[in-house]
């Protein structure tokens, strides 16, 4: 079977791409405007970049009204959170994935703890075991707000993580991390089950 994008609406394509580009890590992104009003919302076409510098980059959909508060903030303040979800808050990241007003605080909607961050103004994710403080370097915009996306870039300038996630060599221990990641659909996947491969000569 061949399927050529031209010939299928969004809705099509999008199901193709989160059926086949998988699993995908959850950016968990935290956010606040400038009258302080905090916003949380989950995105999963996201990826890290570069190491030096640490770059981070998230696709943000549009919506039939616009841009999505956690977009209009990023714009507005230039930075955001990028908080790992863990199995123990799926469920509240769940929560947060409503298409609430702005004025509403998804903190309060999922239960879950802001915690101040060090070097921006927008709050981490207390329940999270790792959050990545992030400023903006730029945004991509593809195709229009109602059903194309805006591409993030941002630094991370600041890395949390639990005490108990890192080895002496600095490798994170993913079976206590307990990322979930995400499929298609309405389905998640756990990422405790690992396979391990002999790594070959450098490649390009």
């Amino acid at each position: 079977m061949q399927i050529d994008p031209a010939d299928r609406g969004g809705v099509s394509i999008y199901r193709l791409m989160s059926g086949l580009i998988v699993p995908r890590p959850i950016a968990f992104i935290s956010t606040v405007d400038r009258h302080g009003t905090r916003n949380l919302a989950p995105f999963s076409y996201s990826m890290a970049v570069t190491e030096s510098p640490p770059v981070h980059a998230v696709s943000i959909s549009g919506k039939a009204t616009g841009y999505k508060d956690t977009l209009n903030n990023i714009r507005e303040m230039g930075e955001y959170v990028v908080n790992v979800v863990s199995e123990e808050i799926g469920a509240a990241m769940n929560e947060t994935a409503a298409d609430c007003p702005p004025e509403i605080d998804e903190f309060e909607v999922a239960g879950l703890t802001a915690a101040p961050s060090d070097r921006i103004s927008a709050p981490r994710v207390a329940e999270s075991p790792a959050s990545l403080e992030c400023r903006l370097l730029e945004i991509r915009q593809f195709g229009d707000p109602a059903d194309g996306a805006s591409v993030v870039f941002g630094e991370i300038v600041l890395f949390h993580i639990r005490d108990d996630l890192l080895d002496a060599e600095g490798y994170v221990d993913l079976l206590n991390l307990r990322p979930l990641g995400r499929l298609s659909g309405s389905l998640y996947c756990r990422t405790t089950d690992h396979l391990s491969y002999t790594r070959p000569g450098a490649g390009g």
